[in-house]
């Protein structure tokens, strides 16, 4: 490899185990300078920064956090591919020091690249604290690079590690690693590598001479072999090289009486314990604090209640006890009374048009603030749920919930964009990639955007805290009617041969709880908190402008213009096209109708939309109880009713269009839509009816329809399994990068 000129900004690439402290690092090395998206061609998240030190400047690249380089899931796929074919100057690997047999496991693999490396050997602190020692030197020598002890989190050791990196990438030297695997199975690769010398880069000839070795797909389907055969490099030539391989393989594997990948694994893992056990020195001790927390915590019998206690408090907090207050104050004394008052003053002393005055104040500062005096209430629930992800609880919720999942067709992967999800669904849809059984990933898909996001808070906070006067259970409970309506819809659809297949294994590294950092917590707080301020400020304002001219103007004794009564206006007369579906639901009023509708465009619409409708025309501040109730008839189960159908209904059309993209077939994703729907509205048309039939005791026509939708749902919970047929040809994907 050619050193990088010293005037050229490195390109330094961070690679590491998950729950290694890597996104720690990143943060650390590059604070503020980074900006985040999505890799070319998938969606797995891409984060770059820059970093200078001693007037050099160099470019960080946080690859997904990967196990190993077999190219499984899309992170793998993603880390790899930009080793090779990006070639960065230098790779920092992050070692975390508690679990270095693990993290040697993908180092091995990374040193047999031949690009140059140093070692971040992380948590050494904690690793002393447990009595353990390393000695670095020893460890330097085994793996043949520079390792730089560092703690992440407090700091300590960057710069050094800063120092080692651009030298070694000055050097352009790769790592000295001779490590060596057993006779048969080194004389094999030295048979591959004559075969493919030439047709790879020298410098990762080692790496794809193991890689052929272990019939990688994606090598043995992208690379092209030509190399000792360039005037022969045609389909025939190719498949003969392979032939050749395959050969010298299968011969191995017949020697040595097992397959090749697992030739590689176990040899590489016994290389692995043997450098340990002569770098590594440890003394027995007692279980530490992490185990014994989680020997209560993950137990069969107290997991789930803990968590169910925790979610129930963390929502009570943000929505009713803190939240609640500043909201109140935002909604009732800042914006009512400290914006749209005086400014309403000011506008009517300025001899501002009434249609002006409504605009401003009922239209853009009731819309918009409608929405943005939820914030606070985001913030505490955001605040609480970043801590639980932080300290390392979350990795332990999906561990439990992996044997509750895999009873209807979903494994603990499919928590990981549950819990996406409460932040955006967007995300939380793209995250599902790393799913690897299609039928799985789609279920994911389908059933990820019943969790509360950031843009249905709004609607839970106005549930609760108005329509219910801030009752403590209403909030939380909205969480675990998504979570209720996951599981119900997994038992269903696992019925359906679409959904029939094997559940995909889940590997999950359970990291040792440490204190949150507020970094880490700050970051995660203002990337959920930031994207819906701006859409605050975009899309749901264009909107509270379209929503106001629509509701102040319309016909009204035979000619157009400004109405004095809301009932006169275009939106009522488009809200009563389809207020009459809704009836059975308790809130069939052209005012509820057309908030629901416009909450397809944006969750947070809802709010502003309410907030509008429920202000006096031409300068009313504000949506008291009285008003908001009024849009459900005085009853506050029709309210609840019709926060479930919103909650479960169809996300916005942004989620809407990645749902599409992700699903990769058009039937899939209309099946997908009218599931959403169908079962927002019976939920919905359920606990109406049936609330009713209890309060009142009387049966009506809506009772009815509510016990056939109930007999339909325990039917499909309750009947047989349908048997797999054919796989469909669009579950298949075959990947395929040309890597030389």
């Amino acid at each position: 490899m050619t050193p990088t000129p010293l005037n050229t900004p490195l390109k330094i690439a961070l690679v590491g185990n998950p729950n290694s402290g890597k996104t720690t690092l990143f943060n650390a090395l590059t604070g503020s300078a980074q900006h985040v998206g999505n890799w070319p061609g998938v969606t797995v998240e891409k984060k770059e920064g820059r970093v200078r030190t001693d007037g050099r400047e160099a470019a960080i690249i946080d690859l997904p956090g990967v196990y190993s380089l077999a190219p499984y899931t899309s992170e793998e796929v993603v880390t790899r591919d930009y080793l090779i074919i990006e070639e960065p100057d230098v790779i920092i690997n992050i070692i975390d020091a508690t679990n270095i047999e693990r993290n040697l496991y993908l180092s091995t693999q990374l040193l047999d690249m031949g690009i140059p490396q140093v070692i971040a050997l992380n948590m050494t602190d904690i690793m002393r604290k447990r009595g353990d020692e390393v000695d670095v030197a020893a460890l330097s020598a085994e793996l043949g690079c520079p390792i730089v002890e560092i703690s992440a989190l407090r700091h300590a050791g960057l710069e050094q590690l800063l120092q080692q990196a651009f030298a070694a990438a000055d050097e352009g030297i790769p790592p000295f690693f001779n490590r060596k695997f057993s006779s048969r199975v080194e004389d094999a690769l030295s048979k591959i590598a004559k075969i493919i010398y030439g047709a790879v880069p020298p410098e990762h000839l080692r790496w794809y001479t193991i890689k052929f070795f272990e019939r990688d797909a994606r090598i043995w389907a992208g690379a092209a072999l030509d190399g000792e055969h360039r005037q022969l490099s045609d389909y025939e030539a190719h498949r003969a090289l392979l032939a050749r391989i395959e050969g010298i393989v299968a011969g191995c594997e017949a020697q040595l009486d097992d397959t090749a990948p697992s030739i590689i694994t176990g040899e590489s893992y016994d290389f692995v314990e043997r450098v340990v056990a002569r770098t590594v020195r440890r003394t027995v001790e007692e279980r530490s604090g992490s185990e014994k927390i989680d020997a209560v915590v993950t137990s069969r019998i107290l997991g789930l209640p803990i968590f169910a206690v925790l979610i129930f408090a963390i929502y009570y907090v943000s929505v009713t006890l803190i939240g609640g207050v500043v909201t109140n104050f935002m909604n009732h004394t800042f914006i009512a009374h400290w914006i749209q008052a005086p400014l309403a003053s000011v506008l009517t002393r300025g001899g501002a048009a009434l249609w002006l005055r409504g605009l401003i104040v009922d239209g853009i500062i009731g819309g918009v603030g409608a929405v943005i005096s939820f914030i606070p209430q985001m913030i505490v629930l955001f605040l609480l749920l970043a801590l639980l992800e932080d300290c390392g609880y979350m990795s332990r919720i999906a561990f439990l919930l992996d044997r509750v999942f895999r009873r209807f067709g979903l494994s603990g992967r499919s928590f990981i964009p549950l819990l996406i999800s409460t932040g955006c669904g967007v995300p939380a849809i793209m995250s599902a990639r790393t799913i690897d059984e299609e039928s799985e990933r789609r279920m994911t898909i389908l059933t990820a955007t019943f969790m509360p996001c950031s843009a249905k808070l709004p609607l839970i906070a106005l549930i609760a805290g108005v329509v219910f006067g801030g009752v403590w259970w209403v909030a939380p409970s909205a969480y675990f009617l998504g979570i209720a309506s996951v599981v119900l819809s997994g038992l269903i659809l696992k019925k359906l041969k679409r959904f029939k297949s094997k559940v995909s294994p889940f590997v999950l590294e359970l990291p040792a709880y440490h204190w949150p950092t507020a970094r880490n917590v700050g970051l995660s707080v203002w990337d959920r908190i930031s994207s819906f301020v701006k859409k605050a400020f975009t899309i749901i304002l264009l909107l509270s402008i379209v929503v106001w001219f629509l509701s102040r103007f319309g016909f009204e004794a035979g000619s157009f213009g400004m109405v004095s009564s809301l009932d006169h206006s275009l939106v009522a007369r488009i809200g009563d096209l389809f207020a009459w579906v809704f009836m059975p639901l308790g809130f069939g009023n052209w005012k509820a109708a057309i908030a629901s509708l416009l909450g397809l465009t944006a969750k947070e619409q809802i709010v502003s939309v309410i907030g509008i409708l429920t202000s006096a025309p031409a300068g009313g501040h504000g949506a008291g109880a009285p008003t908001v109730l009024a849009l459900f008839g005085g009853q506050k189960l029709a309210g609840y009713a019709f926060m479930a159908f919103n909650l479960l209904c169809i996300p916005c059309v942004v989620a809407v269009s990645t749902m599409i993209s992700e699903m990769r077939s058009r039937s899939w994703a209309l099946f997908t839509l009218a599931y959403q729907l169908g079962w927002s509205y019976a939920v919905a048309l359920m606990i109406y009816q049936f609330g009713m039939l209890a309060v009142t005791g009387r049966i009506s026509a809506g009772t009815v329809a509510a016990v056939v939708v109930l007999a339909g749902v325990l039917f499909a919970l309750l009947r047989p399994t349908a048997r797999r047929g054919r796989k469909d040809v669009d579950d298949k994907i075959t990947p395929g990068v040309f890597l030389s």
